[in-house]
């Protein structure tokens, strides 16, 4: 059973081999962030695919926000890269939920919510809890976040 770190840790020999510099970049700062992980603490251990799982997001949703800050700067050419480092990641991350498929996620967790008493403020927390484990690494928590409070709101 090969996990979701030797793949990519193949995957980087490969695009080392194929010369590929964005990819083996982007897989070499991202198997690092890994190992710093492993490491951290008071012993080494190996991190389960979930864990690697919650790093690549991670590191997927710092070249969002680097890709953004860049443009607002007006450097497109460091967006750009950003972006591209961005997509390598997202090949090794479950597939997004459409907006669709989140829509109709959290309108089921407003309605339990709602219906265990959650209202107000406090209903977006509730409604967060409830969705939160439903759509783990699917749906980038600010797009989860703005569906509730529309939701919310209605």
């Amino acid at each position: 059973m090969t996990t979701l770190k030797s793949t990519l840790q193949d995957d980087l020999t490969a695009a080392i081999k194929a010369r590929d510099e964005l990819r083996s970049a982007t897989l070499r700062l991202t198997l690092t962030a890994i190992h710093k992980e492993e490491v951290a603490g008071t012993e080494a251990r190996e991190l389960s695919d979930g864990e690697v799982e919650k790093i690549i997001g991670r590191e997927a949703k710092k070249r969002r926000e680097a890709a953004e800050a860049f443009d607002k700067g007006g450097r497109a050419e460091s967006a750009e890269r950003e972006r591209a480092e961005g997509e390598i990641l997202a090949d090794y991350l479950p597939k997004q939920l459409s907006d669709e498929e989140l829509e109709s996620l959290v309108a089921a967790a407003v309605a339990e919510a709602v219906g265990g008493g959650a209202e107000g403020p406090r209903a977006m927390g509730a409604v967060m809890k409830i969705v939160n484990p439903k759509v783990a690494g699917r749906a980038d928590g600010g797009r989860v976040a703005a569906v509730v409070k529309k939701l919310l709101a209605e």
